[in-house]
């Protein structure tokens, strides 16, 4: 996942003039839509320099936490579904921060005028380090519509608007399977104690109480010898 994050945004950012894009299946609801933004998932910003520089950082502890967390899960065999769901978050995360740290440095700037940007430039990058911009692809306008005229007065919205990339999508999966299927995930894991129900207990009660009634000395004293029970 992280590997086709990386060549995806690779080549958006080398082959598209920042704002351009093309159709994806030929459909003008499936579309390439190459921007940038500050880190954000789904394009969105806050902060400026110093928010992105904290958001970078908030990113680098979390991933760690995450990482470590998944090492657990590993260790003690947990759930497989589990182990995925916090897989694709993991290098969904690491696939942004990449685009953070690093992309600043490797890249000559997009722009909308052009030309498109080169990797590890002659004269730099574009940004220092911690101050790249997360490439951004993915554009599903599914739907286009109006709001009702006593909703935001009627005006039009578009039904998926969000530019998103493979790590954005990454994250969403793996936090929605985690919430969706949490019941599911969490009984599987080893050392989990499930209490008996109230069948299971009776039944192995009953079945105790048999072993320990086949398990008694018999009471009934031993015939004398020559004195038989008498036949039919």
């Amino acid at each position: 996942m992280l590997g086709a994050d990386q060549a995806i945004k690779i080549y958006v950012k080398t082959h598209y003039v920042l704002e351009t894009g093309s159709l994806l299946f030929g459909s003008e609801k499936f579309r390439i839509h190459f921007t940038e933004n500050e880190g954000m998932a789904f394009g969105l910003t806050f902060g400026g320099n110093t928010g992105k520089l904290l958001l970078t950082l908030f990113r680098l502890v979390a991933v760690s936490f995450i990482g470590y967390y998944l090492k657990l899960l590993v260790n003690r065999k947990a759930s497989l579904g589990l182990v995925i769901s916090i897989s694709l978050v993991f290098a969904g995360a690491m696939g942004n921060i990449l685009d953070s740290v690093f992309y600043g440095l490797i890249f000559s700037a997009s722009s909308v005028h052009g030309p498109t940007a080169t990797f590890m430039p002659a004269g730099g990058g574009y940004a220092a380090l911690f101050f790249g911009h997360v490439v951004d692809m993915f554009y599903f306008p599914i739907w286009t519509g109006y709001y009702p005229d006593w909703l935001f007065g009627g005006r039009r919205f578009t039904f998926f608007a969000p530019v998103f990339n493979l790590a954005d999508s990454a994250i969403t999966v793996g936090v929605l399977s985690v919430l969706l299927f949490q019941r599911h995930h969490f009984s599987e894991e080893p050392g989990r104690i499930v209490p008996p129900s109230a069948e299971d207990t009776a039944s192995s009660i009953a079945e105790e109480a048999g072993q320990a009634e086949d398990d008694l000395p018999s009471t009934q004293p031993p015939l004398p010898a020559g004195d038989h029970p008498p036949s039919g």
